[in-house]
């Protein structure tokens, strides 16, 4: 059997990682700019991948680049997708408003946890933060949005 190449190892490394990186990225800043900034550090990781194959936290850096990248790029807030109430009924119409409205690091860490079903721990790790202020960001996200959509805080 051959040895792993660089672009097998990538590839492998790629399917794992984009899907996360990109649900991560579209929590952070909408669904308009997630893909190209997904792209923008998949490349990076390409050009970097002697330093990003030894990292222990790959997926984590690549978000952090990203959001970097973006800023730089994009200064407009995000814009969520809007719900249609008739494809989606169990989604309150009001969600991706109140959403929007959430500090950054609340507005990922709900939608990572409560969206997406990543652990915690996981998220913790992803964003390379406690797992006590993934706690904390969760909790305050949460209270505001149900502040926001008229629930009991």
């Amino acid at each position: 059997m051959l040895p792993a190449t660089k672009a097998d190892l990538f590839t492998d490394f790629v399917r794992e990682v984009e899907p996360r990186l990109h649900a991560a990225l579209i929590a952070l800043m909408g669904t308009d700019h997630a893909r190209e900034a997904t792209a923008d550090a998949l490349l990076w990781a390409w050009e970097n991948w002697q330093r990003v194959e030894k990292m222990d936290n790959p997926a984590g850096y690549l978000y952090r680049v990203a959001r970097t990248k973006a800023r730089r790029l994009f200064r407009t807030p995000p814009v969520l997708p809007a719900v249609v109430s008739a494809e989606m009924p169990w989604i309150e119409p009001k969600l991706p408003v109140a959403m929007g409205r959430l500090p950054e690091s609340q507005r990922v860490v709900v939608v990572m946890v409560y969206a997406l079903g990543w652990t915690q721990a996981e998220v913790a790790r992803f964003l390379g933060m406690s797992h006590g202020s993934v706690q904390k960001h969760a909790e305050r996200g949460l209270a505001k949005l149900r502040k926001s959509l008229g629930g009991a805080a």
